[in-house]
């Protein structure tokens, strides 16, 4: 009997203290040392002034986030849009010099090892932001390829790709780190900072997903018009580490508000967009397609790493993740992850994140995927918090098709919200 070969990936990280980002000395200054905690590694600030109020911010004016901890590598050479091409799921050889794009690495089998955007910067030269969480993982798959340790096709165990040269930029001369700045004020915001008018007319140039090199107070950088908050208009910065304190107070001055943990996660949540871990793989290993992504799957495509997993996935997935508004005002309990999803008094799925925003909830949830309707009813029961309520009966867990009670009542909401 052939033995069957898996394409798993499997990671083991090593366990490290957390560190302070590149900017964790200006976080001390106007953030209390209580609102500082440990994610992904780094030693990052939950809020500076209270959620509700950066949240605000970034929807009405400008925030200015600390994303310097996220991964950036760059992949050169002659082989790198090929190998690049092989080893995500988007079309990378369909983006043009200046042009960027959203798209998966996955592994054989078909898990998501991280959701990233890849930057053209020239014909052989490109840019890839991957998540601070699952740098390390990335970096160690990306090695395992070039040794060929790592499973590509699962038809073909011993086929190899050509690999390119992959470098982190987390330190060397052409390092960089990320900072955004999300909110209709965004571009009056960088238009006080840039160097003459024409730069301002560069950025304002800028269509989703297109980048420009430009100089902000002296300072060289790489605009983005990206970002993860669902603002029409943000952009993110990479900058050299030892500029970006200096960027970081000139964005401050110009009129952004420094915004923590709390408001990235609020904000991204209101729109619906998905955070590795809970609503892209994580406990129910939640494809792009459940996810709402399929768009940057390219089955077309002739192979990428996982392709034959994504076409089984694009043919068969019966759960969604979808969008679910409900109360929030004061006094409301919260809803939270893992809180079970009830539809005609039958668990249909479970929460994956939420936040309040205003006087109401947003939750993103895993769900039947023909129980997802824009304006169905849809309730939510609370699991157990505690040994009281468990002693009560309230249940730890809730199984999919168990018969329980709704606690709270909401809608479904469109998938994506507009701002």
């Amino acid at each position: 009997m052939k033995q069957q070969v898996s394409g798993a990936f499997v990671f083991r990280a090593e366990a490290q203290s957390p560190k302070g980002s590149v900017l964790y000395n200006e976080h001390l200054k106007i953030a209390d040392k209580s609102h500082i905690a440990e994610f992904a590694g780094y030693l990052m600030p939950l809020w500076y002034s209270s959620i509700s109020e950066e949240h605000a911010a970034a929807r009405q004016k400008a925030g200015v986030f600390d994303c310097t901890h996220m991964g950036v590598l760059e992949v050169s050479g002659k082989e790198a849009e090929g190998f690049l091409d092989a080893i995500t799921t988007n079309n990378v050889s369909a983006l043009a010099i200046g042009a960027a794009q959203y798209s998966y690495i996955l592994d054989a089998d078909g898990n998501v090892l991280d959701d990233i955007i890849v930057y053209r910067r020239g014909a052989d030269k490109f840019m890839v932001v991957v998540n601070a969480a699952n740098e390390p993982k990335v970096r160690a798959y990306l090695a395992a390829l070039r040794t060929g340790e790592a499973v590509i096709d699962l038809s073909r165990p011993d086929r190899r790709i050509k690999c390119a040269s992959v470098r982190d930029t987390s330190s060397g001369r052409d390092c960089k780190v990320d900072i955004a700045i999300q909110g209709p004020a965004s571009l009056d915001v960088l238009g006080k900072i840039a160097d003459d008018p024409l730069v301002s007319q560069q950025i304002k140039g800028l269509k989703s997903f297109t980048f420009c090199q430009a100089k902000l107070t002296g300072v060289d950088c790489i605009i983005s018009r990206t970002g993860y908050t669902g603002a029409k208009v943000g952009f993110e910065i990479f900058v050299r580490p030892e500029s970006t304190v200096k960027l970081w107070q000139h964005l401050i001055d110009a009129g952004a508000l420094p915004c923590g943990l709390g408001a990235r996660d609020s904000l991204r949540i209101e729109a619906g967009l998905p955070l590795y871990g809970h609503e892209l793989a994580g406990q129910y290993n939640i494809s792009p397609f459940e996810a709402g992504y399929g768009w940057a799957v390219k089955l077309e495509k002739e192979f990428f790493i996982g392709k034959e997993a994504m076409m089984r996935a694009a043919k068969s997935y019966d759960m969604t993740v979808a969008r679910i508004e409900l109360p929030g005002e004061k006094g409301v309990r919260p809803v939270r992850q893992g809180d079970g999803v009830v539809s005609d008094g039958v668990c249909v799925g479970w929460v994956l994140s939420c936040a309040t925003v205003d006087k109401r909830q947003i939750a993103l949830a895993y769900l039947e995927k023909d129980k997802v309707r824009v304006g169905n009813s849809t309730g939510v029961y609370y699991l157990a918090r505690s040994e009281g309520q468990k002693s009560k009966g309230r249940k730890e867990t809730v199984r999919r098709g168990e018969t329980v009670d709704a606690d709270i009542t909401g809608k479904i909401v469109s998938r994506f919200e507009k701002f």
